[in-house]
């Protein structure tokens, strides 16, 4: 809700504030969520990259909370081109915002990562969304967003991908790497649509935003101190990739 309410049409504030309000006068306590960066894990990279063979730019989309943070992230990763927020898991004509954020269309708030295998592994990416860029064993929720919308998902883009990404899932579960088992939903890439344009570096724009600085920054702190040797400075940028083509 923290970063959602300015966006939201006026009918839907003002259910919002009348389901505040009710819970205000009911008594209830409206928890607060701690930060996803807080929450990052050390963990062992996957014992086996079925991607590792894998030439020329590759893909991987991941869904995991707001696409912000998770944009945000693998634009700071060595060896990815392109990082896009957008939709996956459902349909074209749904594939826009204030339906996504209804939690009805099937879509998930996705990154769309670009990557020379070269430079990165499948694998590496695995560890860093894992580890770094959100909680995996969140069901439908991450930090104050909740909602399928927020699913932890993986939507694979061949065989090798799914067959690493399970392998990983499982070695990360037996191994008990986290207090809980992982949700990660682990489903074949049917579509992905970008996001509208003013969702696009959000993180990088808008670094002193209040959604921002709390639950997003710190995860970009987190990939620096953990991953040193895969962290760049400067991120890429979709807009600036835009404007030079």
């Amino acid at each position: 809700m923290t970063r959602r309410f300015s966006s939201f049409s006026p009918a839907r504030r003002a259910g919002v504030l009348a389901t505040i309000a009710a819970a205000l006068v009911a008594g209830g306590v409206l928890p607060i969520a701690t930060s996803a960066g807080e929450a990052a894990v050390k963990i062992a990279p996957p014992a086996v990259d079925t991607t590792a063979s894998a030439t020329g730019m590759q893909t991987a989309v991941f869904a995991g909370g707001c696409f912000w943070g998770i944009q945000g992230v693998f634009q700071r990763v060595h060896g990815v081109v392109q990082a896009v927020s957008g939709y996956s898991g459902g349909a074209k004509e749904t594939a826009v915002y204030e339906l996504v954020g209804s939690g009805l269309t099937g879509h998930a708030e996705a990154v769309k990562i670009t990557y020379d295998p070269k430079k990165v592994s499948y694998g590496t990416l695995l560890q860093i969304f894992f580890s770094v860029a959100h909680d995996p064993t969140q069901l439908n929720r991450q930090d104050p967003d909740s909602g399928p919308q927020y699913r932890s998902a993986i939507f694979y883009a061949d065989a090798a991908q799914k067959e690493t990404t399970e392998r990983y899932i499982a070695q990360l579960d037996a191994a008990r790497s986290y207090p809980k088992k992982i949700v990660t939903q682990v489903v074949p890439l049917a579509a992905f649509y970008p996001a509208e344009a003013y969702h696009q570096d959000y993180l990088t724009l808008h670094p002193t935003s209040g959604y921002i600085a709390r639950f997003d920054m710190p995860k970009i702190a987190n990939l620096k101190t953990m991953f040193p040797q895969q962290f760049r400075a400067e991120p890429a940028l979709v807009m600036a990739r835009a404007k030079s083509q």
